[in-house]
C-alpha cells in the first residue's frame, strides 16, 4: 500500500481516497470501508447476491455450522463511541454467523483515551489483538483516521465505518440498497423519496451516493425547509445526471413514489446546539399516516433506518402489509454486513450457492 501522509490524504477528494482503502493489488475492492462511493454497480449486486446465499445458508444446521466455520480464527472489535443499538447488533450477530470471536467498546471513558491518548495510539493498541475494527463515532473523520492508521501500521487490518459524525454510513445504505432490491425486484427506473431530517440523516447522504450506480432513478426529497438536503449531495447528484425534486408535501408524493424512506427528526444534535427540552422532536406535516398506505403503489415498499419517534403512525408496525418493510430491513442489515465481512476476508467463494 502506497502511503501518502495525513495532511495530504484531507487534501484530496473523496474519489482520490478511494484507491488507499481497497485491498493490496486490488482496483475496485473495498478493504476499509468508509464511504457509499467505494461501491460500484458490480460489487453492490454480487454482495446481494451474496447476502441471500448466506440467509438461505444459514436456514439449516449444516449450513449454519458452514458458516461459523469461515473465520473461527479471526477477532472482530466493534468500537461504538455512539449510543447504538441496531447497527452494533447487526454487526455483532452478522460477525458471530461467520464464527469470528467478539469484542466491544461502548465507552471510550473507560478507555486510556480518557488520560489524553490519542484515538490514533488507541487504534494501533486495539490492533494488536484483533483483526477487524467496526467503528461508530461522534466525530467526523474518526473512522478515517482509524483506517489511516491501520494503513501506515505494520499489521494492516480492516476498518469498518459504523457511523462517522452527520456525514456517511456506508454499510446502512448497502442494507437499504438490498433491501430495496429484495422489495422492488429492480431498482434501476425506480422513484425513491427520502423524507424527514435530510440536512443531518447520514443515512440519506449514503444512500443517495450508492443512487449513481442505477438507471433512471429519481428522488424525490421531502424536508422541512432548515432540514433540507446538503448542496454538496445536490451538487453529487446534479454530476451523476441523477433527476431528483425537493418539495415539503409527503402526502403529494405518496402515490407517484416506488419507496419511501422515512427518517426520524435528529434532535440530538439541536440539542447539543443549546435547543430547549421543550422542543418538538418531530414534525407532523412529515409523519406517514395509516391512511397513505391506501394511496401507495401496490409494488412499492415502506422503509425506515431506526429509529423511529413519530414520523410513521405506529399502527403500521402492526400491519400484514408487504409493503411495510422497515423491520425485514433491519434484519437484512445482518445478512449484508455478513456478506461484506465475508467478502472482506475472501471467504465468500467458500459459500454455496
Amino acid at each position: 500500500m502506497k502511503r501518502i501522509s495525513w495532511e495530504a490524504y484531507l487534501g484530496l477528494q473523496v474519489g482520490e481516497r478511494i484507491p488507499y482503502l481497497n485491498k493490496d493489488g486490488a482496483e475496485n475492492e473495498p478493504f476499509h470501508v468508509l464511504y457509499a462511493q467505494q461501491f460500484d454497480r458490480k460489487m453492490l449486486d454480487e454482495l446481494c447476491a451474496l447476502a441471500d446465499r448466506i440467509r438461505k445458508a444459514h436456514k439449516a444446521p449444516e449450513g449454519a455450522a458452514l458458516l461459523r466455520s469461515l473465520l473461527p480464527n479471526k477477532t472482530a472489535l466493534n468500537i461504538f463511541a455512539q449510543p447504538s443499538t441496531r447497527t452494533f447488533m447487526s454487526f455483532h450477530l452478522a460477525e458471530q454467523k461467520l464464527g469470528m470471536q467478539t469484542s466491544d467498546i461502548r465507552d471510550l471513558s473507560t478507555s486510556s483515551q480518557a488520560k489524553g491518548e490519542t484515538l490514533q495510539n488507541s487504534i494501533r493498541t486495539f490492533s494488536s489483538y484483533v483483526d477487524l475494527i467496526v467503528m461508530r463515532h461522534p466525530d467526523q473523520g474518526a473512522a478515517e483516521l482509524a483506517a489511516y492508521e491501520m494503513n501506515m501500521a505494520d499489521r494492516r487490518l480492516p476498518v469498518l465505518n459504523g457511523g462517522s459524525g452527520q456525514d456517511q454510513h456506508p454499510t446502512q445504505a448497502l442494507l437499504d440498497i438490498y433491501t430495496l432490491q429484495r422489495s422492488l425486484d429492480e431498482i434501476d427506473g425506480k422513484k425513491i423519496a427520502m423524507v424527514g431530517d435530510l440536512m443531518r440523516g447520514r443515512t440519506v447522504r449514503s444512500l443517495s451516493y450508492l443512487m449513481k450506480n442505477y438507471r433512471d432513478v429519481e428522488i424525490y426529497y421531502v424536508a422541512p425547509e432548515r432540514l433540507r438536503i446538503g448542496d454538496d449531495i445536490k451538487a453529487f447528484l446534479k454530476k451523476q445526471h441523477i433527476r431528483y425534486t425537493e418539495s415539503d408535501n409527503i402526502e403529494a408524493i405518496v402515490p407517484i413514489v416506488d419507496a419511501i424512506y422515512m427518517t426520524r427528526i435528529q434532535w440530538e444534535w439541536d440539542k447539543a446546539a443549546g435547543a430547549k427540552a421543550g422542543d418538538a422532536k418531530y414534525d407532523p406535516r412529515f409523519v406517514f399516516r395509516k391512511e397513505y398506505l391506501q394511496r401507495m403503489k401496490r409494488k412499492s415498499c415502506l422503509m425506515h433506518p431506526l429509529p423511529k419517534i413519530n414520523e410513521i403512525d405506529p399502527e403500521l408496525d402492526y400491519l400484514e402489509d408487504p409493503r411495510v418493510v422497515y423491520w425485514r430491513q433491519e434484519r437484512n442489515g445482518m445478512w449484508i454486513r455478513a456478506a461484506l465481512i465475508a467478502r472482506i476476508f475472501g471467504v465468500d467463494g467458500q459459500i454455496p450457492a
